[in-house]
């Protein structure tokens, strides 16, 4: 009922501890509070928050067109719905080294996990488009080291992608995720590998976690889970999947009502009432006060 009762410096040392168990971590993109709840349910074990799902929720690109209130409210409402660990997108710090140092604040203050900080051009666009452009070593590990010096929480995980592959190839990302490592980085974001031995490299080279972007329709391609364990990745981020599968059932279940005049052929694919007030532990509220509010929860449609 409301939110989870675990506080966040909890969750914070449970996601490291797991970490350094050496096993795969599973983040879904979370694209509302709602869905975090359900990747809770079905047994992951964390919850990713996109900066490219919190742009498009507000319709628009990915480009760098949002602002750290808008990430750090969107990541306090995931965060506070889940028991698990969550871990966000928080793209260049939004700023140089002293607004990176207050991004990473405002973020601990939200619930978050961890955060990933990346090295492009400020504003930067989606890692998985053409055209990116990376700042210099220097930048980047300055932005690395504000926000490892900005934390108070020492388990807060501060990540450090990069996005140098596509720009000047794989040992330059190797280069630089040692570096990146070396100011201070608590784990390794290499964005944009063409496959998996790229992955391998990049996991040879440090001695962090390191964690793989399985997105759609981008760079890579679609490993599975067994195939990155075995390469040794550590956490595996699907950022943007749900939203893409729930725009998908939106768009054809609107097609159904502009063909048809009705969504009765949809209602077999729709999640049911009873299972949304499941999700929703609509039982919950009723037991907690039934002078306040009380009715029957639907077991049926």
């Amino acid at each position: 009922m409301l939110y989870s009762s675990v506080p966040a410096h909890e969750k914070r040392a449970a996601f490291r501890a797991r970490l350094a168990s050496g096993e795969l971590l599973r983040f879904p993109g979370a694209f509302n509070p709602l869905s975090a709840r359900l990747i809770q349910e079905k047994g992951f074990e964390g919850v990713y928050i996109s900066g490219a799902v919190i742009a498009a929720d507000l319709g628009l690109p990915d480009i760098g067109l949002t602002t750290l209130t808008e990430v750090a409210g969107r990541g306090r409402q995931i965060s506070r719905m889940t028991d698990l660990p969550t871990l966000i997108d928080a793209d260049t710090g939004f700023g140089e080294p002293m607004n990176v140092a207050r991004t990473v604040q405002e973020l601990e203050d939200a619930g978050v996990a961890g955060l990933h900080i990346e090295d492009q051009v400020n504003p930067k666009r989606c890692g998985h488009l053409d055209g990116k452009a990376v700042v210099g070593l220097d930048t980047a590990t300055k932005r690395i080291r504000a926000a490892v010096d900005a934390r108070r929480d020492p388990n807060l995980l501060i990540m450090a992608r990069t996005d140098v592959r596509a720009v000047e190839g794989l040992q330059a990302a190797v280069d630089r995720a040692k570096a990146l490592v070396d100011a201070g980085a608590d784990a390794i974001f290499p964005e944009a590998m063409a496959d998996l031995s790229e992955f391998e490299a990049v996991r040879n080279a440090v001695d962090v976690p390191v964690l793989a972007n399985m997105t759609e329709f981008g760079k890579s391609e679609l490993f599975s889970a067994a195939q990155l364990a075995s390469a040794g990745i550590n956490i595996v981020i699907h950022p943007v999947s749900l939203l893409r599968i729930a725009m998908g059932a939106a768009e054809r279940g609107l097609d159904t009502l502009v063909r048809d005049g009705s969504l009765k052929a949809e209602v077999p694919g729709m999640q049911t009432r009873a299972r949304l007030y499941e999700l929703l532990d609509y039982s919950g509220y009723t037991a907690f006060d039934t002078n306040v509010f009380d009715f029957e929860v639907p077991t049926g449609r």
